[in-house]
C-alpha cells in the first residue's frame, strides 16, 4: 500500500544553506521529533551523507531504515531499504530560489507492508511533513540563515 505526502514552504535562506542543514544528519534528531537515532554509515567524495541508519517512531511505532541519499546542488534524495513497517521508501527535496528566500518542495512515498485506517494515515502525514519542512525551516533559519 503506497501512501505520498507533498507540501512546499519558501524558506528565508539560500538555497545553499537549506542544503547545508539537510547534510548535517547528526543533528536530525535534535530537531526532529519522528528521529530517535541517526547514524552516517559513509560519505560521498565531498563529505554529504550516503548511506544512513536511522531510528524513526511515529505514533507509537518504532522503525528502523537503511537509508541511501544522493545529493545535487538544489535536490536531495533518499530511498530506503525494506524494513518490518515498509516495502521501500523514496522522498525528494527540491529548492528553488526565489529572490533572497528559497522555495522547498518535500515529496515523499512510503510503500505500507499492511493497510493503516485513513484517519491514521492523515495524522502520520501531517507529522512527517511539519517535520519535513516546518521544522526544518526552523533549524535553518536559527543555525544556517
Amino acid at each position: 500500500m503506497a501512501v505520498m505526502a507533498s507540501r512546499e514552504v519558501v524558506i528565508d535562506a539560500s538555497p545553499g544553506a537549506i542544503m547545508d542543514a539537510l547534510a548535517d544528519l547528526d543533528e536530525v534528531p535534535s530537531w526532529s521529533k519522528l528521529h530517535r537515532e541517526v547514524q552516517v554509515l559513509d560519505r560521498h567524495p565531498d563529505g554529504r551523507p550516503h548511506h544512513v541508519k536511522t531510528t524513526v517512531k511515529i505514533m507509537g511505532i518504532t522503525d528502523k531504515e537503511l537509508l541511501e541519499y544522493h545529493w545535487g546542488d538544489d535536490w536531495m534524495v533518499w530511498d530506503a531499504s525494506d524494513t518490518f513497517q515498509q516495502r521501500g521508501q523514496h522522498a525528494e527535496y527540491k529548492l528553488t530560489r526565489e529572490g533572497d528566500k528559497t522555495r522547498v518542495r518535500f515529496d515523499i512515498i512510503v510503500d505500507l507492508v499492511a493497510p493503516i485506517p485513513e484517519f491514521l494515515l492523515r495524522r502520520a502525514r501531517k507529522l512527517v511533513l511539519d517535520v519535513a519542512l516546518d521544522r526544518l525551516r526552523t533549524r535553518v533559519t536559527r543555525f544556517y540563515g
